[in-house]
């Protein structure tokens, strides 16, 4: 089966992104960072997201961010699903906080309940198969707009949605080129999906 063990961002500064993210997020062993290499414009393809329990937690987590250096893409507000908010890293990658709830049941703890790296694809079906072929499972379907694969024991869910979708989500235009300047960290062999996001052995994405 592949599951994700680990996200390599590639980013201008690995040592002032892994401040940033453990400042922000407190997020120190799920995130790698290596130099960035190849140039890239616009939106890059993926999300990626953090849930937690109640509003308080994403406030809590949006506030840490953007005293760390982050900008704002969509304010915290509430919404038919539940809370959350949008920010973008100092290095570029596009962050949601989110959470089902509507009211807070406490203060709050910061406990992050999932990591999730949501993948803008061309074809969901398409990249759906792709990735059932690699031994996936998929745990929630949404026809050809968003799957979710059985993260199993990995710290990171991941799941597709249609690119357009994905970015108007996130509150950014769907346009882009270059690198996606992301790895994921698999348990199996190296591959490339039909969007073009790289997956390596995470030994080699450690050792990178």
């Amino acid at each position: 089966m592949t599951n994700i063990e680990a996200i390599t961002l590639e980013v201008p500064d690995p040592a002032a992104a892994e401040r940033f993210y453990a400042e922000a997020f407190g997020l120190t062993t799920q995130l790698r960072f290596r130099a960035a290499q190849e140039p890239s414009t616009g939106f890059r393809g993926f999300t990626l997201s953090l849930t937690v329990a109640q509003p308080a937690d994403v406030d809590s987590l949006i506030a840490t961010a953007l005293a760390a250096g982050a900008t704002t893409i969509k304010p915290a507000t509430k919404s038919l699903w539940g809370y959350g908010g949008v920010v973008q890293a100092p290095d570029g990658t596009i962050w949601k906080l989110a959470t089902s709830a509507k009211k807070n049941t406490g203060p709050a703890t910061r406990e992050i309940g999932a990591i999730v790296l949501l993948l803008g694809a061309a074809d969901v079906a398409a990249s759906r198969k792709f990735y059932l072929d690699r031994g996936m499972a998929v745990a929630k379907s949404f026809g050809r707009m968003y799957v979710e694969f059985d993260a199993g024991t990995s710290p990171v869910k991941l799941a597709l949605y249609r690119r357009k979708a994905l970015a108007k989500d996130a509150g950014v235009a769907p346009e882009g080129s270059g690198s996606h300047r992301i790895a994921v960290g698999g348990s199996g062999a190296p591959f490339t999906d039909p969007d073009g996001f790289a997956w390596e052995t995470a030994a080699a994405a450690a050792h990178s």
